[in-house]
C-alpha cells in the first residue's frame, strides 16, 4: 500500500521540491501519495504545479495532493515534513534589526542568538499544535522536522508529545558536491560519513575512489579563490581537521567568536566569495528583494 507522505508548510517551494526529489528516488516511496498543506493557497498551487512537474518528468508512479486543512493532510499519514515559517519578513526582521541596535551583528538569526530565542517563541507553540494533532491523527507516523531554530523545535516537540521527532537540514548532500568540485572528483567518486548535532555535522569520513581526500582538500585550500569561497568554513576545517557541513554565515553565528567584534566580522565574514559568507542581515536582505 503506498505511503502517505505529508508535507506542512509545502508552500516553502525550494524546499518542498528538493525533498520530493530525494524521496522518489528511493524505490519504496516512488509509489508515495505526496499530500500537500500550506495555509497559504497560492503558494500552495505553485508547490503542487512544481510536485506534479517533479512526478511526471520522473514517470513515477507517486500521486500528489493539495489541501489547506492541515487535519485532512495528517489523517493517516506515515511520515510529515515540517518546513514552516510561523511569522512573515514584516514580523521577523525586527529580530535581525532590533539586535543590531544594541551591538549584535546577525547574519541569518534562525537558530541562536536573541533572534532564535524570539524566533523559536512564535514557533513553538504552532509546532506544538502540529505535533498534538499528529497524535491524535497519525500517532505512527515520524516527524522530520526542517523548521528552525531546530535544536529548539526538537527539544520542544520530544519533551511536550509522544511524536517521534528529528531535525534534518538539506545542507550535507551540496556540501559534498562543493567539496567534490575543490579537489576535482566527480560525486561518484565520492564517499563519505557525516555525523553531529544538526548545524554543526562533519563529515568524519570523505574519500574518494576509497582512498582519504582530505590531504587534497587541504591542497585546494592554498589556491585563495577556494580559500575565500568559505572563508569562516575553510578556516574551522584547517584548525579542527574536518569539514562542517553548515554555510560560513551560518557558522558565524554557531561558532561566535567570528563576530564578537567588528574586525573579526571585516575580515571572515564580510569578503566571502559563497553563498552567504556572513555579512549582516544577509538572509533577511534576500527576503526583501523578493
Amino acid at each position: 500500500m503506498p505511503r502517505k507522505i505529508t508535507f506542512i508548510g509545502a508552500g516553502s517551494l525550494g524546499f518542498t521540491r528538493g525533498l520530493v526529489r530525494d524521496i522518489l528516488t528511493f524505490p519504496a516511496f516512488a509509489d508515495a501519495h505526496l499530500c500537500l498543506m500550506d495555509i497559504d493557497q497560492d503558494r500552495l498551487e505553485f508547490a503542487e504545479t512544481a510536485v506534479k512537474r517533479i512526478v511526471a518528468a520522473g514517470k513515477y508512479p507517486a500521486t500528489v495532493t493539495a489541501t489547506l486543512s492541515r487535519q485532512e493532510a495528517l489523517d493517516g499519514a506515515d511520515g510529515v515534513l515540517c518546513t514552516i515559517l510561523a511569522s512573515p519578513v514584516s514580523v521577523w526582521r525586527h529580530d535581525i534589526e532590533i539586535p543590531k541596535k544594541y551591538g549584535v551583528d546577525t547574519n541569518v538569526g534562525d537558530t541562536r542568538g536573541p533572534s532564535g530565542v524570539f524566533r523559536a517563541l512564535r514557533t513553538i507553540p504552532p509546532m506544538l499544535d502540529i505535533a498534538r494533532d499528529m497524535e491524535r491523527l497519525c500517532p505512527d507516523a515520524y516527524l522530520l522536522n526542517y523548521t528552525n531554530p531546530m535544536a529548539m523545535l526538537c527539544r520542544a516537540i520530544l519533551s511536550q508529545t509522544k511524536v517521534k521527532a528529528t531535525g534534518l537540514c538539506h545542507s550535507v548532500q551540496g556540501t559534498a558536491s562543493m567539496l567534490a568540485k575543490w579537489i576535482g572528483a566527480p560525486m561518484e567518486e565520492i564517499t563519505y560519513l557525516c555525523a553531529g548535532i544538526n548545524h554543526q555535522a562533519f563529515y568524519l569520513r570523505f574519500e574518494r575512489n576509497g582512498k582519504d581526500a582530505y590531504p587534497a582538500l587541504r591542497a585546494a585550500m592554498e589556491n585563495p579563490a577556494i580559500y575565500n569561497e568559505e572563508q569562516v568554513r575553510n578556516e574551522m576545517f584547517l584548525h579542527l581537521g574536518y569539514y562542517v557541513t553548515e554555510s560560513s554565515g551560518h557558522n558565524s553565528e554557531y561558532n561566535a567568536w567570528f563576530r564578537k567584534r567588528p574586525d573579526l566580522i571585516e575580515k571572515y565574514c564580510t569578503h566571502g566569495t559563497g553563498w552567504n559568507p556572513g555579512k549582516y542581515a544577509y538572509i533577511l536582505e534576500h527576503y526583501l528583494e523578493r
